[in-house]
């Protein structure tokens, strides 16, 4: 085999630099900038006539800040769409709109306005039972199938009202002994059932299914579930009512209509008005009340096809319907759904929702009368578990008649309360309803309300805590908080039951925090410890103790004065249970990093945050997800990022070996420390602007030393490929030659490790990029590396052929001559007089050797074999007719030699002109690429010293696929 000799061409790196420079172009103010509005010039063309096509154009300038609106001419992409609608629609909308914007503002409901969606999860999981329930389930009849199309309508009449009373009369079962999850699946089912029946065009089995559904309301056998039962049968009556609805507003849309969002009777057909009045009839056929009202309730918003009027003359008449329920609980739960379906189709009725609230105020004492004591004695139910039941319903009635109400109504409210002797249950429902702005400057006064408040049923502390919720939302006069603390904390203490207490101290921490110093919060925290400690009652309170310490440093961004509140990590000490502690842990690290915005070296601080890093560190096991190392890690990384002790590097050094020893299972956390330790080792440098003392130089050693020892106990190759080059880089820049030289034999050394795959965002990929990319910035680095005068010339370069020619490359990857050819890069670079760049007080080769000869023959040496493996691949794939990967490796060897090797010497010229042929011989050439490179060798031969490559662009001809 022919062995090729190397000759790289001398550079002259200034020269070339210079040459490839980007022209400057002044540029005066006047002229066009991108970031200036861009002036666009529209054409518009009118046709004069049909007859022949001439056209006039008229052309404007204007200024426009979108340059796409001249495209589209200036209107709307979905104008386009809609001027193609049916006219009529599009009357129908405008005048919808317009009817829209005339209302008034105060009657539609905003999203300030919380749903009743919002609550109904709540009160599912509030209310539950042990209890035995039992249900009536509908055994369906075959009556209520449709009959043929010869019946009279008489018949039919008839036979739906026989197929009511049949219902009424006793066709359903009794399923006794349920449990509380069978009650809620049977609901679903009867649910599931009025959908199957509506949509196998049953109606009347669906109105039998919301009747008997609804006569469960009337049923407080089991009194604890009812306020849950409610939510249950709602949710069949608002599904029943939008069928309805939705059934008679798809008998008003004909084939060329549509109506109006707000629309009124004049716009629906006879056929619509004639079926919604059927069914409000069969409604109003139904015997018993409760039912009857609850039916005709959910269908309310119906009416808006029969009069403009029906809505406002029904709610007052259904208001006067729940008089007739005798029992209160079930009438407060009837009012609530009045209120709930008024708000929803006729918010501006707020006179109806009043009327049905004062109502109920007039019926208000019957909670304290005797029948309902006996059936609560009956039940062996406690009055202070029987009133809580109402606060869903009054908390409701109170938020509707409350929304936008204007402040004087609050006043009302109160002395209605007081009338009442300041009922507890009603208070409460007074403070959870109104605007807290209007709470707060009151609170003086809601105080004095719930100290004459009886115990018996409600008891004050919910009081109290209603008061909180409301001021920590909004601030009372500044002159009040401390003695509105007093007064509340005075009770709030005072509690043996460490669940209450619990329940009021989270509010009222809050409270504490927004206005208070850190001596008060000390206090309440202290006053907590002192509560939930006895009998570790804590443990049942983790979520209130974790939203305390959430609201404590929520308003303490200093960490420095919150770790000076001296009973802060006692109040940590009462998360025993590890998942809640490193949550809480995980939220104080989160608002360290989120608000600390300069470095600190505090002890108090770094103390305690090491504390908690270290809790969240020991929490990692076998069994902890990637996810939550790297969300542990992350935040740990921050904290360590944050610490500095300015000029006193070897403080900053002996916190990062403590860091170290801390956080050794969390790999992340040790990247970033070496990375730290490599920084600090380069501010050290940056100090002494290169010229170390001995103390310098032996803590930089130290600094160096650190990454040495840490680097291996990474589990990531590639990660401790990168950073022993990065650690080799700073030992270099701080004069450390021979550790330097340490860390690259290392990185060396574990090349051969590398596996074939590696793990990458969870997905196995090939590793061959991975080292292509770590070994061109290794060699970019070995330029640089002095020889050590105890081994041979470029002996880290040998030693990295040694290992590249050892390891198992891929038999379809060409990944391995690709760094052959950069290594040849490599050393022609190594053979200039003067090298690209330097380390500053470094001395490089090309100093060391000074261009001696002995060192050239060595390098060229290097460079011949390098091309003779590179030479044996092509002939290889030639064998294994893998033509297209020879065609672009040899024009790729081709580009190497034209930019670095010295075509003079007529054996290079040689081999370059034959990989010219072989890129082309077998047509995988891009021919594009072929001629823009012969374009770039004529171009570079009229520089002066680069005549001869005219002749060898002579000798490249171009070839084209045929």
């Amino acid at each position: 085999m022919a062995v090729f000799p190397w000759h790289s061409r001398n550079r002259n790196y200034k020269a070339e630099f210079a040459t490839c420079r980007l022209e400057t172009v002044p540029l005066e103010f006047g002229d066009y900038h991108p970031l200036k509005p861009i002036t666009v010039t529209e054409s518009k063309t009118k046709k004069l006539s049909r007859k022949g096509s001439t056209s006039s154009t008229s052309s404007s300038s204007s200024s426009v800040v979108d340059p796409l609106s001249s495209v589209l001419d200036g209107t709307d992409p979905l104008s386009v769409f809609a001027a193609n609608a049916d006219p009529v629609a599009i009357a129908a909308v405008k005048d919808s709109s317009r009817k829209k914007g005339d209302r008034d503002q105060n009657s539609i409901v905003g999203l300030d306005f919380e749903p009743w969606t919002s609550k109904r999860g709540e009160i599912l999981a509030r209310y539950t039972t042990t209890e035995k329930l039992s249900i009536n389930l509908f055994m369906g009849s075959e009556k209520g199938r449709a009959g043929p199309a010869a019946f009279a309508v008489s018949e039919k009449v008839r036979t739906r009202l026989e197929e009511l009373d049949d219902f009424e009369e006793g066709s359903q079962k009794e399923l006794l002994n349920l449990t509380q999850q069978d009650y809620v699946n049977r609901i679903e089912e009867l649910n599931q059932s009025l959908k199957d029946a509506w949509a196998s065009d049953q109606k009347v089995k669906a109105l039998k299914i919301v009747i008997q559904c609804s006569k469960l309301l009337s049923d407080t056998s089991v009194i604890h579930f009812y306020p849950s039962k409610f939510v249950l049968i709602t949710d069949i009556l608002d599904t029943f009512g939008n069928l309805v609805y939705e059934r008679i507003l798809s008998m008003c849309v004909g084939d060329h209509s549509v109506l109006p969002g707000n629309f009124s009777p004049e716009n629906v057909n006879d056929t619509a008005r004639e079926t919604c009045l059927n069914w409000f009839f069969k409604i109003a056929s139904i015997r018993e009340l409760i039912p009857r009202f609850y039916v005709e309730a959910s269908i309310l918003k119906c009416n808006k096809f029969l009069s403009k009027m029906g809505i406002s003359e029904c709610l007052p008449r259904l208001t006067c319907m729940i008089r007739g329920i005798g029992d209160p609980l079930v009438s407060v739960y009837a009012r609530a759904y009045l209120c709930r379906v008024g708000m929803e189709v006729a918010p501006h009725l707020k006179e109806s929702l009043n009327k049905n609230f004062f109502d109920f105020l007039l019926t208000f004492k019957q909670i304290h009368g005797d029948t309902v004591q006996n059936h609560l004695a009956v039940q062996g139910v406690e009055l202070s578990s029987y009133l809580p039941l109402y606060s869903p319903a009054m908390d409701w009635i109170f938020q509707c008649i409350s929304y936008r109400a204007p402040e004087n109504l609050l006043t009302e409210m109160m002395e209605r309360c007081k009338k009442l002797g300041n009922n507890a249950l009603l208070l409460n429902s007074v403070m959870s309803a109104f605007r807290a702005e209007f709470i707060a400057t009151r609170s003086l006064d809601f105080i004095g309300m719930i100290k004459e408040c009886s115990e018996a049923g409600f008891p004050k502390h919910l009081l109290f805590r209603s008061l909180g919720l409301n001021l920590a939302l909004a601030d009372p006069p500044e002159g009040d908080r401390l003695q509105i603390l007093n007064e509340a904390w005075r009770v709030i203490t005072k509690l043996k039951n460490p669940q209450d207490y619990i329940d009021c101290a989270e509010v009222w921490a809050e409270y504490t925090c927004r206005h208070f110093t850190k001596r008060e919060v000390n206090t309440v925290l202290a006053d907590i410890i002192k509560h939930m400690t006895p009998d570790r009652a804590f443990e049942d309170s983790y979520p209130q103790l974790q939203s305390i310490i959430k609201k404590v440093i929520a308003h303490f961004h200093d960490f420095s004065v919150l770790f000076s509140v001296e009973k802060f990590l006692p109040f940590l000490d009462m998360f025993q249970k590890e998942s809640v502690r490193v949550e809480v842990c995980k939220c104080i690290m989160e608002v360290f990093i989120k608000h600390q915005h300069e470095p600190t070296k505090d002890p108090v601080i770094l103390n305690a945050l090491l504390h908690v890093c270290k809790t969240m560190h020991d929490s990692v096991n076998a069994l902890t997800l990637e996810d939550e190392k790297r969300t542990l890690a992350c935040l740990i990384n921050g904290f360590v990022k944050m610490v500095s002790f300015g000029r006193d590097f070897e403080q900053q050094l002996s916190f990062y070996v403590e860091a170290r020893s801390m956080f050794c299972n969390l790999e992340p956390v040790l990247v970033q420390l070496i990375h730290s330790v490599s920084r600090l080792a380069m501010e050290t440098r940056k100090v002494m602007k290169g010229n170390h003392s001995r103390k310098t130089a032996a803590f930089v050693r130290a600094c160096v030393a650190y990454c040495f020892i840490t680097i291996p106990s990474l589990v990531g190759i590639f990660t401790r490929l990168n950073l022993y080059l990065l650690a080799g880089q700073v030992a270099l820049a701080n004069q450390c030659l021979s550790q330097a030289d340490a860390f690259f034999k290392a990185a060396i050394s574990l090349i051969p490790e590398v596996p074939k795959t590696i793990n990458v965002d969870g997905k196995m990929r090939p590793s061959e990029p991975f080292l292509l990319e770590f070994l061109c910035n290794f060699f970019s680095t070995l330029l640089i590396v002095p020889d050590h005068p105890e081994h041979g010339v470029l002996f880290l370069v040998r030693e990295l052929l040694n290992v590249i020619q050892d390891y198992t490359w891929e038999d379809t990857s060409d990944d391995r001559i690709r760094i052959y050819t950069y290594v040849l890069h490599l050393l022609s670079a190594m053979s200039q007089e003067t090298y690209l760049y330097h380390v500053d007080k470094v001395d490089s080769n090309d100093s060391l050797y000074g261009g001696d000869s002995k060192f050239l023959a060595e390098n060229n040496k290097l460079c011949e074999m390098v091309m003779t493996q590179i030479l044996e691949h092509l002939r290889a794939l030639a064998k294994d007719e893998a033509l297209k990967r020879q065609s672009l490796l040899g024009l790729s060897f081709f580009n190497s030699i034209l930019a670095h090797g010295d075509l003079r010497n007529n054996r290079l010229n040689q081999l370059s002109v034959n990989l010219w042929h072989l890129a082309q011989r077998h047509g995988y050439a891009d021919t594009r690429t072929m001629v823009k490179t012969l374009e770039y060798i004529k171009k570079r031969s009229e520089q002066p010293d680069m005549t001869h490559l005219s002749e060898l662009a002579l000798r490249l001809p171009l070839q084209t696929r045929t």
